[in-house]
């Protein structure tokens, strides 16, 4: 494997125009294969009024312990350097992030130094394109300390076979969550992601959305924050996203206990429709 090593975060600014132009290349990028290739940022730490920002877009409490969602910002600046290589199979921009699971192994605390590891594997059909994982790691010594998998779609050529899923229960909301129609943007200014899906109306239909959608890394942690006070020292969140969260949006949240952790499920609260699923399980 080649090992890229950077010495700061990579631009989003810069990457986000290379993203464009690679989703605008003649026929594609081409390629067939994802790239034998781990991005490495070293003396990794969390700035406070950083995380003290994200806690409040996306409505965790603040503490000196990291929710298992924010790690997820210092890999993103990677993630997106490794999708825009000139020898990624897919262009940026279309794609679809279906399925993301985090894995904490115990509390991550403000202060702590970090290595961020970034690479691409796990290569796959899917019933309406080929999906492929990003691995994320936040490492301390020699050991992992929190894993980050994002399952991506690239759609079209689709040869793997349907796997339909049940509702896990009837959408009998224990919340309700009135989302406001700049969330997009407030999250957009925290996580630098700033896909122009999620940013406003007009460059949403661009790509046939009618409105923006919320970010699905939004409503992950907006969910993740209803059990702050419940969840162990380590655990595995697992969530797919489904229908996009169009806004302005009223959404209803489900959540019950199971065997080994908690459920939940997020829903148009007008229609029966799901936004995403997941679990919590205890490590």
């Amino acid at each position: 494997m080649v090992v890229k090593e950077v010495h700061s975060a990579p631009s989003l600014g810069t990457l986000y125009p290379k993203a464009l132009l690679g989703g605008l290349l003649p026929g594609g990028k081409g390629g067939k294969d994802l790239p034998d290739t781990e991005f490495v940022r070293s003396d990794v730490t969390v700035d406070p009024a950083h995380l003290a920002a994200y806690n409040h877009v996306c409505g965790f409490r603040l503490t000196d312990a990291l929710p298992a969602t924010y790690p997820h910002m210092l890999a993103f600046p990677l993630q997106m350097a490794l999708m825009t290589e000139g020898n990624f199979p897919f262009p940026l921009l279309g794609m679809v992030h279906v399925r993301n699971r985090i894995t904490q192994h115990r509390p991550i605390l403000l202060g702590e130094t970090f290595t961020v590891r970034v690479r691409a594997e796990n290569l796959r059909p899917h019933e309406k394109g080929t999906q492929f994982d990003v691995v994320s790691e936040l490492v301390t010594g020699e050991s992992p300390v929190w894993t980050d998998v994002s399952t991506y779609l690239h759609r079209g050529g689709g040869t793997g076979s349907s796997s339909p899923r049940d509702q896990l229960v009837p959408p009998t909301p224990n919340a309700i969550w009135h989302v406001p129609g700049d969330i997009g943007r407030r999250y957009a200014e925290v996580s630098g992601d700033r896909n122009p899906i999620h940013l406003h109306p007009l460059t949403a239909k661009l790509f046939g959305f009618p409105s923006a959608i919320a970010h699905g890394m939004w409503t992950k942690a907006h969910s993740l924050a209803a059990f702050e006070g419940r969840l162990p020292d380590a655990y595995t969140v697992d969530v797919r996203f489904k229908q996009p969260v169009l806004l302005p949006a009223k959404a209803a949240f489900t959540t019950w206990k199971t065997d080994d952790g908690w459920a939940f499920e997020l829903w148009n609260a007008r229609k029966p429709k799901p936004h995403l699923d997941g679990t919590i399980t205890a490590l």
